[in-house]
């Protein structure tokens, strides 16, 4: 199972994807962070993203995937990290930690994180 930020389950719902991440997220299963979901919405709502979540192909599509709750073990190990960020890719790195699920991400701080599992 592989665990996507927000900026490469939005890649993969376009169908963007580099050729990596495309082999990537074909050869296992997704799950995300529930703060996947809110960050969605905002950007949505912002108008940084074109995407209606209210459509029935968008919602079935979003909940085919596992969502990671966020708990108390996921908001602690968010303030173990060995990094600062925003506190949205805070929790997705440390859903990848306490899960032990290999993160998918472009972002160049969660990449040199030495306590983050990434996926190759």
């Amino acid at each position: 199972m592989l665990n996507l930020d927000t900026h490469v389950l939005l890649y993969a719902l376009a169908d963007e994807l580099k050729p990596a991440e495309d082999k990537l997220l074909r050869a296992d299963s997704w799950s995300i962070s529930a703060i996947v979901l809110w960050e969605i919405s905002k950007l949505a709502q912002l108008g940084r993203i074109e995407l209606d979540t209210d459509t029935a192909e968008v919602r079935r599509a979003l909940a085919s995937i596992h969502t990671w709750p966020i708990t108390l073990d996921v908001c602690a190990a968010s303030c173990d990290l060995d990094f600062r960020s925003d506190p949205a890719d805070e929790l997705i790195a440390a859903t990848s930690v306490v899960h032990r699920v290999p993160l998918v991400t472009r972002d160049r701080k969660l990449r040199r994180s030495k306590l983050v599992p990434l996926a190759r």
